[in-house]
């Protein structure tokens, strides 16, 4: 069965994760996996462009880079880039392959959509001397918490999947912190419970933060790297974050080892008017109104219901013209009355989307899926 087809198979969601699969299936076969040096990369946001940023330094100085990320928008190749490209279908292809062989057709069947793919990444980063692997939910019970690191890096904490990670800052830090192994490097972060958490769970790991590593030379680099990407802030602080890991691995770099695009789908302008962005969470509202504040945008939304979109609206209202609400097909989306019936609350006018007219600028936001529904019909 081709890889696709096999994995429609697997539920993308759960109510109930068991959180024991992964390292009970892991244990059977890590002998067959390969052993690279892993940067693995928890947060609530910021997770994906940090990653990006770092495994194309490191792919840039010669070494064989893997980075795997979640979820894709368009295409699940996406999630696996080895070397400066997605995975070809033929390479994910004969990947499935030989999972197929290494694991029992009971663990094969058992093991979730994610859990899956994350061996089968693995498998595709057997030459690889560094991989960066983004957790997907979480972090002490993800699916890639279980696999040795050398290096834990964590992006900014807020408030997301709260049903898995908890009600509170705390409680969702100390989950995503607990997937540190030895060394770790905390991000900017918003929320002073965060470093709080850092010192509680520190125990024998050596957790520095990343204004403790970067010095006056690296922030002159990084400015300068900045200027010739146009990022906004947000990304900035991404980017100052894996820097501090390429010091923590002892390699020498210079601003020619960032001369690539910022990972697709954060804050990428696609038209002159248009700019798309994946993010769903309120924190991601945030750096994205502040990245954009002194313009006006037709924000093309949608939202998952377990989302607090009434918070996220009233962040971005300062840079929205009016909203257009697009329709996802996903079972988990927000009904359009009660997005309505925030907007209305809100006083932010709303209708339909439809089509893209010249005479606005557009902001398409909201999630993966958002992004994903209007590539669809805007490139049709």
């Amino acid at each position: 069965m081709r890889l696709k087809e096999y994995l429609n198979l697997k539920p993308l969601y759960y109510e109930k994760i068991d959180y024991t699969r992964m390292p009970r299936t892991y244990e059977k076969i890590k002998t067959s996996l390969p052993a690279p040096k892993i940067v693995h990369i928890v947060g609530t946001n910021g997770k994906g462009t940090t990653g990006r940023f770092l495994a194309n330094a490191l792919f840039s100085m010669g070494f064989c880079v893997g980075h795997y990320t979640s979820p894709h928008i368009l295409e699940f190749n996406e999630r696996i880039w080895k070397n400066g490209k997605n995975a070809s279908d033929d390479e994910l292809q004969e990947a499935h392959q030989a999972l197929q062989k290494i694991l029992s057709k009971d663990d094969a069947q058992k093991l979730s959509y994610f859990e899956y793919t994350t061996f089968l990444a693995m498998l595709l980063f057997s030459e690889c001397d560094y991989v960066v692997m983004e957790a997907g939910l979480g972090g002490e019970y993800d699916a890639t918490a279980v696999f040795p690191k050398t290096l834990t890096l964590v992006t900014p904490i807020a408030y997301d999947h709260e049903a898995f990670l908890g009600s509170s800052i705390d409680e969702i830090a100390a989950t995503k912190l607990n997937a540190i192994q030895k060394s770790a490097i905390l991000g900017i972060q918003n929320y002073g419970e965060v470093y709080e958490t850092a010192q509680r769970v520190r125990g024998e790991k050596s957790i520095q933060r990343v204004d403790e590593i970067l010095d006056d030379e690296d922030r002159q680099k990084i400015d300068e790297i900045s200027k010739k990407l146009f990022l906004a802030p947000y990304l900035v602080q991404n980017l100052s974050l894996s820097i501090a890991a390429i010091k923590f691995l002892a390699l020498a770099y210079g601003a020619e080892n960032f001369s690539y695009p910022v990972l697709f789908g954060r804050l990428t302008k696609i038209a002159k008017n248009i700019t798309i962005d994946v993010g769903h969470n309120v924190l991601a509202a945030r750096s994205v109104a502040d990245a954009l504040l002194g313009e006006k945008y037709v924000l093309v939304y949608n939202s998952f219901r377990d989302k607090n979109y009434k918070e996220i609206l009233t962040t971005l209202k300062s840079i929205v013209l009016h909203v257009e609400i697009i329709t996802i097909d996903d079972e988990r989306a927000a009904s359009v009355e009660s997005i309505q019936a925030v907007l209305t609350n809100l006083e932010i006018k709303y209708k339909p989307f439809k089509e893209v007219k010249p005479e606005f600028n557009y902001l398409v936001f909201g999630s993966f899926s958002v992004v994903e529904t209007f590539l669809r019909e805007y490139y049709e």
